[in-house]
């Protein structure tokens, strides 16, 4: 049994033996929202069309969190916005005709969202039920929480789906659909599809009003923030607080003109793409950071990691070209300037009209701006974001990446639909820690390690260096595009790892953890073995580290495997993941590691016996000092464990000076 002492100081000194209480605690959220928790990448989708500011619990910027396998504040987002708007409209409560209308939810919520956006129906939709993961007769996966189906369709091109439906009051019905994928090389982007209908639906109750819609956008603002863990989501960390509402984020839109050789010529990066991704800028803030030292956000009081190493956007994978054309529209999005994250046109008062013709005209504008001639970082040039004056864009608060589809005209009945992939990537864990760690060397003068930059060559400039690694992640976000866009085009055909064990159990032992799983992955015809991952002291939080405990293939596939290598005193968590046989994509493929990814610990229990030397006090000196590195988890900071007592025994705890 573990017992737990909280509120000391320095220095405890513990001459043992005890028997006490171990407390586990545990909390989850959801209220009109429904989450996407399988992947690396991790959100709560809305009802309302638009994941608006202040809506999540924690930080208020709590969704879209990237590599979530190291902890949900691993957040992007702070807000997006779902516009629509059309010309001449004819407004029945006010008897008369608008000269333009515009709706919308978010990027904030004001007092007349309401009457704009009517929900009819959220569904989180799977295409199987996750496994049932247990530790010591427990359920032990986060997903219990999370992954709770409103339906089940064996038929679903993708592994989880939330689908929104709701109306609106410019007589637009949607239908949102947000698929999200586990294979690891496409888990890391949700594909949104949309059909936008004039049903002439204008109210709550249902109210039809059918007229021809003339000139319609339709309009998507998205704010990044990438404090993440730097900032704990609350300001709370090495990252600058303005970094957690996204005041230096950076934004570049590319290949708005379908002639433009990077669109057209295969050797381009770009190629056949169009769309954007945003990233974390210097802050100016940051005190003890200068501008070239902050790419990244790294933490200079520690260890050198880098809290905002990635990269987020989006890439249109189709645009009809009208009601009555399915064929993408090439030219789609027509719009591509951003905006001030900040300030009346997004919303920053809570005096949102749909009935002020003057203010609707000013969204209008912005939904149908056209191209920017350059983009946002490129104006930026070689300086801090918070340099640019222009309020339109840069409102003190931020900048956000707008794209505007249309216009369409929609007669009764008409639809037309948009489809693109949004995700995040960016530098993996491991590289991270390696290059943030090696930077803050040469930094503070501490050692000289080898500066390898990504094409191979040395540097001796060790901010150099860092950027470098950091931009990388352009190449991983434009990796990601094409493997959304490859998927589309597939019909969402891609080939699929075997399923992953249908239940998963682990059991704490006095000498081993023993694991056990389903054997219903080697029906698969390309089924080729199984992969255990291992965590010690914490899982999903930027301090947990993962290794490979167990690999086995087809021919030597077991079900149960005993970890023997376990230390009394620590913490475990696992996970299994089926293989195939790497014949189908030209790589392994494996099933996604949320799957079964423990969420409770398992450790060695009490061994045999009763003699004292057999007792083993954790930690032993107790040093606050020292709290992160022994036990990992944050709840169990302040934990004084006792292993391998008899069941009637006294404790005894000293300080360093002597005092019992």
């Amino acid at each position: 049994m573990k017992s737990e002492i909280t509120g000391f100081g320095r220095g405890l000194r513990i001459a043992t033996a005890a028997l006490a209480l171990a407390v586990f605690a545990g909390a989850g959220f959801a209220q009109d929202v429904r989450w996407l928790r399988v992947g690396q990448l991790q959100s709560f989708i809305n009802e309302v069309g638009a994941e608006y500011e202040g809506e999540s619990q924690v930080g208020n910027t709590n969704h879209f969190s990237w590599p979530a396998q190291y902890g949900i504040e691993q957040n992007t987002v702070r807000q997006k916005g779902l516009w629509i708007g059309a010309k001449n409209f004819y407004d029945t409560r006010l008897g008369k005709t608008l000269s333009v209308k515009v709706i919308g939810s978010g990027p904030r919520n004001p007092e007349e969202r309401i009457n704009m956006i009517f929900e009819k129906e959220i569904k989180l939709i799977g295409r199987d039920y996750h496994p049932v993961v247990s530790v010591d007769d427990q359920l032990a996966t986060v997903l219990d929480t999370y992954d709770v189906l409103d339906s089940l369709d064996e038929n679903l091109p993708c592994d989880r789906m939330v689908l929104v439906k709701f109306n609106t009051s410019i007589g637009v019905s949607v239908t949102k659909r947000v698929m999200a994928f586990t294979r690891p090389d496409q888990d890391d982007y949700y594909v949104h599809d949309y059909m936008f209908k004039n049903t002439g639906i204008i109210d709550r109750q249902g109210t039809v009003y059918s007229q021809t819609l003339q000139d319609l956008w339709v309009y998507f603002v998205t704010r990044y923030a990438f404090a993440g863990e730097a900032c704990g989501g609350f300001g709370l960390g090495w990252g600058a607080f303005n970094s957690v509402w996204g005041e230096g984020t950076l934004n570049h839109a590319f290949n708005w003109d379908p002639g433009a050789a990077s669109f057209t010529n295969p050797s381009s990066p770009t190629y056949g793409l169009r769309g954007y991704y945003s990233y974390y800028g210097p802050e100016d803030d940051r005190q003890n950071v200068s501008y070239n030292e902050d790419w990244g956000c790294p933490n200079e009081n520690e260890d050198g990691l880098m809290g905002s190493a990635k990269f987020a956007g989006s890439v249109t994978l189709h645009a009809d070209k009208s009601p009555g054309n399915t064929e993408d529209d090439v030219y789609q999005p027509k719009t591509t300037w951003y905006i001030a994250s900040d300030g009346d046109i997004v919303g920053m008062s809570a005096n949102v009209s749909q009935y002020d013709e003057s203010y609707m005209g000013i969204r209008y504008g912005v939904m149908s701006e056209g191209h920017a001639p350059q983009a946002h970082d490129e104006l930026i040039g070689d300086h801090y974001a918070m340099t640019l004056t222009d309020a339109r864009r840069q409102g003190g608060g931020g900048t956000s990446q707008g794209q505007g589809f249309g216009p369409w005209t929609l007669a009764p009945g008409d639809s037309v639909r948009i489809v693109f992939a949004e995700g995040v990537n960016g530098i993996g864990r491991e590289k991270n820690r390696e290059v943030g760690w090696n930077w803050l060397q040469w930094r503070n003068n501490t050692a000289a390690p080898a500066l390898i930059l990504p094409d191979g060559s040395e540097t001796t400039d060790h901010n150099a260096y860092k950027k470098a690694w950091v931009f990388t992640g352009v190449d991983s976000v434009l990796a990601m595009y094409r493997s959304a866009k490859r998927n589309f085009e597939s019909g969402w055909a891609l080939p699929e790892p075997p399923p992953p064990p249908r239940w998963f159990t682990v059991r704490s032992g006095g000498d081993r953890i023993q694991l056990t799983w389903d054997n219903n992955a080697e029906a698969d015809p390309h089924f080729g073995g199984y992969v255990i991952t291992r965590a010690v002291g914490t899982v999903l939080g930027v301090d947990s580290r993962y290794e490979t405990v167990f690999e086995c293939g087809a021919a030597d596939a077991v079900n149960e495997w005993n970890d023997t290598t376990a230390t009394r005193g620590f913490d475990y968590y696992y996970a299994i993941q089926s293989k195939d046989d790497g014949t189908q994509d030209g790589k392994t493929l494996l099933s996604g590691i949320f799957w079964t990814l423990t969420s409770r610990p398992a450790n060695l229990l009490k061994p045999a016996g009763t003699s004292l030397s057999q007792v083993r006090v954790v930690p032993n000196p107790y040093d606050l000092r020292a709290r992160a590195f022994q036990f990992g988890d944050e709840s169990q900071y302040d934990r004084i464990a006792f292993y391998g007592l008899p069941p009637r025994c006294k404790v005894r705890v000293y300080t360093e000076r002597g005092d019992l």
